[in-house]
């Protein structure tokens, strides 16, 4: 290294430098340094030249002595689904920990005080915050940490305000595909369960299932789209609903996996099997998603990762504040995949014909 870089990284080599040299992202260079096993042998060596070649040191007492404060990140959260947070807080203790940042975890409801929470958050002292769902689109958080000038990564989202970073999947792709899915296997009526109304996610979501409609010729029916809010009570009363009507729909495709494990109990209690009777289809692939019977077909969201790359995005931002006075925000699009387990088959003969 140049007696120019050294100076100006004032001798302290970051993983953000490993990363640029070595032509990949900082998450990568975290799994050779933790010997994780799915990086090719190929970007591995690469990787362990540029760390080499730079003489970085991963561990954290040698950071420290050499004069790199522990950044120290908030990650606020309210989330009615306990397996979507619990996979998202999985993965982001994970991130901190292989990082070395000190995460703070602060529970923060979607009140009138949402306000006073990240205010409170700032004033013990963080270097950067993290903002999951539904938080990610809260305008009073994101206004208070704007205005403090904190570095912020808002998750599963793909419309953050200027100088926020991002962490998403295609969620209008993926509810697109979930839904072409259903009509190849001959579905025309299907039942459609919707998030909250200010998650740009939930939107998403609803826009892709009738863009899918749309493509099939298919007028969307808005009597086939039940207002749902994240949560299983809500699933419970959207797939009551929709089961309800005089011609009810031979498949319900819900925006998570809490309201279509919901929609299923209301299908059992009702006699009806799934999937004979009625298909059902989630969102996310949460642990919930294999913990019931049938187990759902569901499009996979990769949380932890999310939540990993979200750490990682921050801590790339706050590494560049620190030595460049800039840190840009930048998005980030994980792939999402359709996970096709025993909760879907073709409608039967007579309702199928219903159905044209």
């Amino acid at each position: 290294m140049t007696g120019e870089r050294r100076k100006r990284r004032s001798g302290v080599p970051t993983i953000a430098d490993v990363a640029q040299l070595a032509g990949v992202s900082q998450m990568t260079v975290s799994r050779v340094i933790n010997a994780e096993g799915n990086v090719r042998a190929e970007t591995r060596d690469t990787v362990n030249a540029a760390i080499r070649q730079l003489d970085y040191s991963p561990n954290p007492a040698a950071r420290r002595l050499a004069g790199a404060a522990q950044l120290r990140v908030g990650l606020l959260f309210s989330n009615p689904s306990e397996s979507y947070l619990s996979a998202f807080l999985l993965g982001s203790l994970d991130q901190a920990g292989r990082s070395d940042i000190q995460l703070i975890v602060q529970k923060c409801e979607l009140d009138d005080h949402e306000g006073d929470v990240a205010a409170r958050l700032i004033a013990g002292g963080i270097d950067g915050v993290i903002l999951p769902p539904p938080l990610c689109d809260s305008p009073v958080v994101l206004d208070v940490l704007l205005a403090a000038g904190i570095p912020t990564v808002a998750v599963a989202t793909s419309a953050p305000p200027p100088l926020v970073g991002a962490v998403a999947i295609d969620d209008r792709g993926a509810a697109q595909a979930m839904t072409a899915h259903l009509l190849g296997l001959g579905h025309r009526r299907i039942g459609f369960i919707t998030g909250n109304d200010n998650i740009h996610a939930s939107a998403e979501r609803l826009a892709g299932y009738r863009a899918a409609l749309v493509v099939a010729g298919l007028e969307p029916d808005e009597a086939l789209v039940a207002n749902g809010l994240f949560d299983y009570r809500s699933g419970l009363l959207a797939a009551e609903r929709l089961l309800d009507m005089a011609a009810p729909p031979t498949a319900i495709f819900a925006s998570n996996d809490d309201m279509a494990a919901a929609s299923v109990a209301v299908a059992h209690r009702r006699g009806l099997d799934v999937p004979r009777d009625l298909t059902v289809c989630g969102f996310d692939d949460s642990a919930l998603a294999t913990t019931i019977w049938p187990e759902l077909t569901t499009i996979r969201q990769p949380i932890a990762d999310m939540s990993r790359a979200a750490i990682e995005l921050l801590a790339g931002m706050l590494t560049d504040r620190r030595e460049t006075g800039r840190g840009a925000a930048k998005q980030v699009t994980l792939d999402y995949t359709l996970v096709r387990r025993g909760s879907d088959a073709p409608p039967r003969p007579a309702a199928a014909e219903r159905g044209r």
